[in-house]
């Protein structure tokens, strides 16, 4: 099950698991853009509102009616990232600073309460969290963001220690600035900031990281549970 796969990072993830042979399930509150990635695919796709608890709490219930109560892995990609930075942290609306959070984090963890019934089934489910490594260095002016991504890292730890009795592994990774349409109204002074301080330099393609989730799905992956791995060519070291 990957969140947030209509479009951006979230359809090259579910893309890169399509082509490792993975059978689909894709989440997302755009409807028609995630109907056609799943088509492209040959994925199932479900509406979701990662803001809604009952939607949550329902797509679990019909994703376990058709795999049979089991889930080998979640990604959870879904999230509020366009048209919220840019604002240094005093100008923040306290609504936007909810919906953020209530997508972002509250979202997250709603999702994996959900769908951990069908990991236990599975024998040894796998969680991949989608963080940022604006949270590792404390990019200014995106404040919402940056604080929702550090509480998906710091879940990602706890989550690990609860669920590690259970043989699930919870890992998350977190990437710089890609080039995807969701980071166009980044300006281009960030852009090169990552860009040129980076170890390899240059741009950094979604598609860079998606045999790094991909591992981290599978069963070899285990030993890495409650690690934050920084999926961003070298621009922050963790």
């Amino acid at each position: 099950m990957v969140t947030g796969a209509a479009r951006g990072l979230g359809a090259v993830i579910a893309q890169a698991l399509s082509e490792h042979g993975a059978r689909l399930y894709l989440a997302d509150i755009a409807h028609d853009e995630g109907r056609a990635t799943a088509d492209r695919i040959g994925a199932q796709f479900f509406p979701l509102d990662l803001g809604d608890a009952a939607q949550i709490n329902a797509l679990a219930r019909d994703l376990g009616g058709q795999t049979g109560g089991k889930l080998d892995g979640l990604v959870n990609n879904g999230a509020i990232a366009t048209g919220i930075g840019g604002i240094g942290f005093e100008a923040v609306d306290i609504d936007t600073w909810d919906k953020v959070q209530r997508v972002n984090v509250r979202g997250t963890w709603l999702m994996t309460r959900a769908c951990a019934p069908l990991l236990r089934a599975s024998d040894g489910g796998r969680v991949v969290n989608v963080a940022s490594d604006t949270a590792l260095w404390g990019a200014p002016n995106l404040l919402p963001y940056v604080a929702s991504k550090g509480a998906v890292m710091a879940m990602t730890h706890s989550l690990a220690r609860e669920l590690g009795p259970d043989r699930i592994a919870v890992t998350a990774v977190a990437p710089g600035i890609l080039t995807t349409p969701s980071t166009d109204y980044v300006p281009a002074e960030r852009h090169r900031h990552y860009a040129e301080g980076r170890a390899i330099t240059g741009p950094q393609d979604p598609g860079e990281i998606t045999d790094v989730i991909a591992f981290l799905l599978t069963q070899g992956a285990l030993t890495l549970t409650g690690q934050v791995l920084p999926v961003n060519n070298g621009f922050v070291f963790k």
